[in-house]
């Protein structure tokens, strides 16, 4: 894709553990080797002045240059965090990147050339497994949304989304003026193995096209690879995750009912037909030649539709969730 101009591009990244030092480094490594030159880096951290001085000395080291580097020193969690970096933001538009994830080369190239018109408010892009072990290889693309990646969208061309994916986004830097990160709607689990109701990027971006009237595209080619841990394919990390999913997408459905997408959840019933439909029979038929897989797989379904439904139910019905919320926190 040829770029047709070049706005400077600032990228928001933001951590709180040293756990994930050496997927720090490798993202870093991935924004210097970015094709694209206009280009700067804001990384905030939290919770640990180790990780801060880590990263400083990293920069240092490679000579990265561009890099801001902030303490978050304030109301901790990953909206706040958020919105910090934005405020150190010089760029036209304001990117978003997981500290997990590695860019492919061109990722900031593609980003800036999604931008076509004043139409286009937001971006956002696929993210593909970098798996931590080969053995988690098993997962069906229809449950990839469970480890943060996107082959579960169907997506494979420039179109309107309902929301950004928030380890692969980008708006103009003009939407922060109508919203911020929402601190209700996003946090940072205290354990790398919890997971919570973390939908502040649905909620900016649902919240940024009802007030603005523009688009968010999705572009194939901005593309991210997303590191998947073991720890994710653990049976209390998915009962977390699918109740959560369940719970937030009952909560957005709530919240803003004059969205049309967000109040008929048209994506989501999608993918349950294709669950129901397509991976329910392949699954079946795959149960002669590996039926261990075919089991796995079979397990994972029924769970995940059970605690998704969980989840949607107690935030639709209120007595419920005193109920259910005490066993995924």
């Amino acid at each position: 894709m040829e770029i047709v101009k070049s706005p400077k591009l600032s990228i928001v990244v933001t951590a709180y553990t040293m756990e994930r030092i050496n997927d720090i480094f490798e993202l870093l490594d991935s924004i210097k080797a970015q094709t694209y030159p206009n280009i700067e880096t804001v990384f905030v951290a939290e919770r640990s002045k180790e990780l801060f001085q880590r990263v400083k000395a990293y920069t240092e080291e490679k000579s990265i240059s561009n890099v801001k580097l902030v303490f978050n020193d304030g109301e901790p969690g990953q909206s706040p965090a958020r919105n910090l970096g934005v405020k150190h933001t010089e760029g036209d538009l304001v990117a978003f990147v997981d500290d997990d994830v590695v860019l492919f080369d061109d990722w900031a190239s593609e980003m800036v050339n999604t931008y076509q018109d004043d139409s286009t408010i937001g971006a956002t892009g696929p993210a593909f497994p970098l798996w931590e072990d080969e053995s988690l290889k098993w997962l069906p693309k229809e449950f990839y949304w469970i480890v943060s990646c996107t082959a579960f969208a169907g997506l494979s061309e420039i179109s309107p989304v309902r929301c950004a994916w928030g380890m692969n986004m980008s708006f103009q830097k003009e939407a922060f003026k109508f919203c911020r990160f929402s601190e209700i709607f996003g946090h940072i689990a205290k354990e790398r193995s919890k997971v919570g109701p973390v939908v502040d990027d649905a909620e900016f971006s649902i919240n940024l096209r009802l007030k603005t009237g523009k688009q968010i595209l999705f572009n194939p080619s901005v593309r991210v690879k997303h590191r998947v841990y073991t720890y994710r394919l653990g049976k209390k990390f998915i009962r977390g995750q699918s109740y959560w999913q369940g719970y937030s997408k009952a909560l957005l459905k709530k919240t803003y009912r004059g969205d049309a997408d967000t109040r008929g959840l048209l994506r989501e019933r999608t993918l349950l037909r294709r669950i129901l439909f397509g991976l329910g029979p392949r699954t079946t038929i795959l149960l002669f030649r590996h039926p261990k897989r075919a089991a796995r797989i079979f397990t994972l379904t029924t769970a995940v539709l059970f605690y998704v439904a969980l989840g949607y139910s107690a935030c639709t019905l209120p007595p419920l969730a005193g109920f259910t919320k005490k066993y995924f926190n």
